[in-house]
């Protein structure tokens, strides 16, 4: 089960397989109290940003947790205003202090803003250097804008947080990914709950004997994943880590692969609508 619970990331530093997402978990007492019941469920990966406005509830249960702080990993994003080679390096010290931390386990440039996505990255980079973010890394790139990073820095992203699931099996991306030793991260692995009563799911689900939330995660985690299920009840927060004690065969991972579809519930890089900060 150990084996399971961490992945080494390309900087050398370990990273929860598992961790608690808090996109839309509504700012004070309900991110809070989530932070809090996911580390006594046994998370120690938690996923904020500044643009969800919780950062500084996440740090307030990060800071109450009986759980010493050098045991969980931390993420945040930074956000389209802030980016740019001088904003960035702010963004962070402002980070910091609302997660009232001395450093950040993860930073990620949260969009590829076009025009402003290099001069991030050569910030994230001094950042590392300074020791104020472990690791860093980006969400929402395709496989150009990672190739662009690549040639203009030689510096790889430690991971790529991107919508992954059954539904949206972005097997290219994937796969370059792990040509780069990049690991991918799975936001909205659950789908929004927009597919949980699909037939082949459930049929999966009730094979295995577990929740299609479960089987959902699963899933991603032997695609070899770092999976970020989100929620603000303990029930589901303890039943999205409870995917430890059991295996998907080869035969069924076809079957859920096969469940592709496109279907995207967040931003698609490759069809963005006009305003996408591509």
């Amino acid at each position: 089960m150990t084996e399971q619970l961490y992945m080494t990331m390309n900087d050398g530093y370990k990273i929860p397989v598992v961790g608690l997402g808090t996109w839309k978990s509504e700012p004070g007492d309900s991110t809070y109290n989530a932070v809090l019941d996911s580390i006594n469920a046994g998370y120690r990966h938690i996923d904020t940003a500044r643009a969800y406005d919780n950062e500084s509830d996440v740090g307030r249960a990060v800071n109450d947790a009986d759980v010493p702080r050098e045991d969980l990993f931390i993420t945040t994003k930074l956000w389209n205003k802030d980016q740019g080679y001088e904003t960035a390096l702010e963004a962070c010290e402002k980070s910091l202090a609302r997660l009232n931390c001395n450093h950040i386990d993860l930073y990620l440039i949260h969009w590829p803003l076009k025009g402003k996505r290099n001069d991030s990255w050569k910030a994230f980079i001094e950042l590392q250097e300074q020791g104020l973010c472990k690791s860093i890394g980006v969400s929402n790139f395709t496989i150009d804008n990672l190739k662009e990073l690549d040639s203009k820095y030689g510096v790889l992203p430690a991971v790529n947080q991107v919508e992954f699931h059954p539904y949206h099996y972005q097997k290219d991306l994937l796969d370059y990914c792990n040509s780069k030793n990049i690991i991918i991260e799975a936001y909205s692995p659950l789908v929004h709950a927009k597919r949980m009563d699909e037939v082949r799911l459930v049929a999966i689900s009730e094979e295995l004997s577990r929740t299609p939330a479960q089987v959902l995660i699963r899933w991603a985690m032997q695609r070899r994943m770092v999976v970020l299920p989100k929620s603000v009840n303990k029930d589901r927060i303890i039943e999205n880590f409870s995917v430890f004690d059991f295996e998907i065969s080869d035969s069924i991972m076809k079957r859920l692969d096969d469940l592709d579809e496109r279907y995207v519930t967040c931003w698609d890089p490759h069809n963005p609508p006009p305003y996408a900060p591509v």
